[in-house]
């Protein structure tokens, strides 16, 4: 799929965790997450777009992050394994360090060096028309009923499932510490969130790939499972 330079306004929601700031009830309205057999749907329909917008997706659910970060993402931002989105663009007006997984980096050295620009997904204009390429994605997946937000929500979910701890889940999306801590705690977990993201690419490639004996869905286990 295509770029263009005109940008959709993007519309943020702040997931709560506990010992987080608290969101507006607008940001809370949407309870979206997709299912397992959703992310696999979507994750092979973009696997399979040769474009731009699919490395994005993929990009997006591995980092939890917001769609016009990663798409304005550029390849001076990354050092080593660390992505750092300066606070001039980042929803809480200070650096946000994202540990890499080693699935998420390989997106990244997976897009091809343009010469006629820096960004890392599409060149000399950052990925645009969101509107327009997410339909035409959603015929390929087959999946409707979703934002390219959620999957910053479905990540969050899946880092639970993995046994992430919430705080470190929070940080990982950058959310504010409030109070005394937010003042005095300068740590900046880079180890925690670097296994948290490892475990997020984990869970997501045994969603992508079950075992060859998993013959039902992970959504009906987990169902079935629930009533016994």
């Amino acid at each position: 799929m295509g770029v263009s330079a005109p940008k959709a306004s993007l519309t943020t929601t702040t997931e709560r965790s506990r010992g987080m700031a608290k969101t507006s009830a607008k940001e809370r309205k949407r309870t979206r997450r997709l299912t397992d057999d959703e992310i696999r749907a979507v994750w092979r329909a973009a696997e399979a777009d040769p474009g731009p917008y699919g490395a994005l997706v993929r990009f997006l659910l591995l980092t939890a992050a917001r769609r016009d970060e990663a798409a304005e993402m550029s390849r001076s931002e990354i050092v080593g394994t660390d992505w750092t989105i300066p606070a001039n663009r980042y929803k809480t007006g200070v650096d946000h360090v994202i540990p890499l997984s080693t699935a998420a980096k390989a997106i990244v050295d997976a897009r091809p060096m343009l010469s006629n620009g820096h960004f890392v997904f599409s060149g000399k204009v950052p990925i645009g028309s969101f509107t327009y390429w997410k339909a035409l994605f959603d015929k390929a997946c087959g999946v409707t009923g979703w934002t390219l937000h959620d999957l910053r929500r479905t990540a969050l979910s899946l880092m639970s499932r993995a046994k992430v701890d919430p705080e470190i889940a929070g940080r990982c999306l950058g959310h504010v510490i409030g109070g005394v801590r937010e003042a005095y705690d300068r740590h900046k977990y880079l180890d925690e969130k670097r296994d948290a993201f490892e475990r997020l690419a984990a869970l997501i490639g045994i969603i992508i790939t079950p075992p060859a004996d998993n013959v039902t869905s992970l959504d009906e286990r987990r169902t079935r499972d629930s009533r016994q």
